[in-house]
């Protein structure tokens, strides 16, 4: 039967509709079929050796640190190797890190692998673990804390530049570089930082099972070579990862073969923070803009 042009226009329009509707499907069923196949692997299905990559300055990171809660629930998760290679960071960084890195051991064996630099809050990271690892060549220790300031009153006074503060009380917002550091107020910061160091002291001693008065000998923020500090007792033994593998196969029967897959670090709530870490990149310069508190990092001078 003979059809008007209009009527069969509109039916070649609603064929296309529909084709375009059925690859839809199957293109969302495809997606779909990914993502739990993505999801099963990683939720306790195919065993395997786990890896956390630390690098640059190391902060508070609460993704980071969901990460890890999820490996030390997850069966198919036989070990992890933690990989560092950063000069340190916040104080508070170092101390989530180290404990989050105890929470998993509780649960399954970790191994720190030191790369060219685990120095300050790095080596207080890695000593949370269940054996530490350095190259002969790595740099670490520099064991303590630091806070620093800076005083500009005598160039905003060149300036003609007079600062003016209103504030409760004498010590507080101190120090900042736009009034002097009062002696009251050095008094009390150099408590905090000794406080913190104390702290610090304690960790290494306990956890090195070293004597303290020789670990307070040792940290007078002085750096050691990978073979030093394996003199020293600060790290268990020389070698990378294909040690820390043999390790965990003949103490722990984590099998050698194992695949070894990276930590997904990514938060599915926060997509606005890795592209912007995209974009802007995790520089030295713009990670230490973020630096507050206390430090425990290692600043090699420059000449």
């Amino acid at each position: 039967m003979a059809r008007n042009p209009a009527e069969i226009i509109d039916r070649r329009r609603l064929k296309r509709r529909l084709n375009f509707w059925r690859i839809a499907a199957v293109v969302a069923v495809i997606a779909a079929v990914l993502t739990l196949a993505s999801n099963f692997e990683d939720t306790g299905f195919s065993d395997h050796v786990a890896r956390l990559e630390i690098s640059g300055i190391i902060l508070n990171d609460p993704v980071r640190d969901k990460a890890l809660r999820r490996v030390a629930r997850r069966g198919a998760v036989k070990a992890l190797i933690v990989e560092i290679d950063s000069p340190g960071g916040t104080f508070v960084g170092g101390e989530a890190l180290y404990n989050h890195l105890r929470s998993v051991a509780e649960q399954k064996p970790v191994v720190a692998v030191m790369g060219g630099t685990a120095t300050s809050a790095a080596y207080m990271a890695a000593i949370g673990t269940s054996r530490v690892f350095a190259h002969n060549g790595t740099v670490t220790g520099s064991i303590g804390v630091i806070m620093q300031t800076a005083d500009i009153t005598g160039m905003l006074e060149k300036l003609g530049i007079k600062p003016e503060t209103v504030k409760s009380g004498p010590l507080k917002a101190q120090p900042n570089p736009i009034e002097p550091f009062l002696p009251a107020a050095r008094e009390a910061t150099e408590v905090v930082v000794g406080d913190l160091f104390a702290m610090f002291v304690d960790i290494v001693a306990t956890r090195r099972k070293i004597d303290r008065d020789k670990v307070v000998a040792l940290s007078d923020g002085r750096v050691y070579s990978g073979r030093q500090a394996r003199k020293a007792g600060l790290v268990d033994a020389i070698g990378g990862v294909a040690e820390a593998r043999r390790w965990l196969a003949e103490n722990h029967q984590v099998d050698a073969g194992l695949p070894l897959k990276d930590l997904d670090l990514h938060d599915d709530d926060e997509p606005w923070r890795y592209f912007i870490d995209s974009v802007v990149g995790k520089t030295l310069f713009s990670e230490r803009l973020r630096l507050d508190g206390v430090l425990s990092v290692w600043q090699p001078k420059l000449k």
